[in-house]
């Protein structure tokens, strides 16, 4: 026979007070206008019996579920992303509420199924979150509770959390002139002649403008920008195994860590030392990026503090506005000590 739960009745009875004194001490509120004592009591009354609250009939009272639901395409299920979970989870816990966390797949019919399963349940709040910075579309359902786009943008919900990707492509064009590295760069992973027209997200538009501006205000060119699609690993050595056919640059800035993955294979398939003959500076701090050899210089996206916000935005209310989170640099091996 299953055991019956305890009521919050129960609770009162126990510590000799009245129901709705224990619901005011239970519930935190700032001013009972009663003793240490009667919080003392109920407290241990609580304990002994092994009190929880009734998630499902406070919301009823306060139209509050006390929950908010996390839907992403791929973050779930990737390591590269997972830091967005771990800050939205981190700022879920620090407001006291439970995180539903649903996968689509960047399926259209699942994200209306995760969408629908969320405001069954009630949920005071909704993050739509994608792996990498995108526009979302996110479906047209009625959604009537606050809602916060996570490394993502959307039209209907202007609310939105993003990493300072101009502010990075800046950062990682002074580590290299900082390091002495300012003759020879070649920019591996984007050619802007090539590839004028084609749009890759808003948030990867403002890492080249960080870069080209920063290339600008310094009066420098990149000897050679390599252009590719896919930023992985065996494009990153094809285009540095070509370009090294031509002459050795003194620097690569390569889009993001797997890139520059590939280009240390071609680096020292071709006997080149890094960072004495060619040094790096890369995109992500994706985790390769510490385990190469050596360590590879990376401006990090900053997932966990971004999901964090996010949670953070949801109940701001009238006062919340879009937000650019710094993205941190990680000083390693790839770059020569700076003059």
């Amino acid at each position: 026979m299953p055991k019956k739960r305890v009521t919050l009745a129960d609770v009162a009875r126990l510590a000799g007070l009245s129901t709705t004194a224990a619901s005011m001490i239970l519930t935190g509120r700032p001013d009972t206008r009663l003793s240490a004592d009667a919080h003392a009591k109920v407290h241990e009354a609580a304990t002994t019996l092994g009190y929880r609250p009734n998630v499902a009939a406070r919301a009823l009272r306060t139209d509050k579920s006390r929950s908010i639901a996390f839907i992403s395409d791929y973050v779930a299920t990737t390591r590269f992303a997972s830091g967005l979970i771990r800050g939205a989870l981190a700022g879920a816990e620090d407001a006291k509420h439970v995180m539903l966390v649903l996968e689509t797949g960047g399926e259209p019919a699942r994200e209306i199924q995760a969408v629908e399963a969320a405001l069954d349940r009630q949920v005071d709040g909704l993050i739509f979150a994608a792996m990498r910075a995108r526009e979302v579309f996110v479906p047209d359902i009625a959604i009537n509770v606050p809602t916060v786009m996570l490394n993502s943008t959307s039209a209907r919900f202007p609310l939105s959390v993003l990493p300072d990707e101009y502010e990075g492509g800046r950062t990682a064009v002074r580590l290299l002139v900082e390091a002495g590295v300012s003759e020879s760069v070649v920019l591996v992973g984007h050619n802007a002649e090539e590839e004028a027209g084609l749009f890759r997200s808003e948030s990867i538009s403002r890492r080249f403008a960080g870069i080209r501006d920063e290339m600008g205000a310094r009066g420098l060119r990149f000897d050679a920008e390599l252009s590719c699609w896919n930023w992985e690993p065996d494009q990153g050595y094809a285009l540095t195994k070509a370009q090294l056919q031509k002459g050795t640059p003194r620097g690569l800035l390569c889009l993001n860590d797997r890139l520059a993955f590939g280009a240390y294979q071609a680096l020292t398939e071709a006997g080149l030392a890094i960072p004495d003959d060619v040094a790096l500076v890369s995109f992500d701090n994706d985790e390769l990026a510490s385990y190469l050899r050596p360590g590879l210089t990376t401006i990090g996206l900053p997932h966990q503090e971004m999901g964090r916000r996010a949670v953070n935005l949801l109940f701001a209310g009238q006062k919340a506005k879009p937000q650019m989170v710094p993205m941190p640099t990680l000083i390693r091996g790839s770059l020569p000590a700076a003059h």
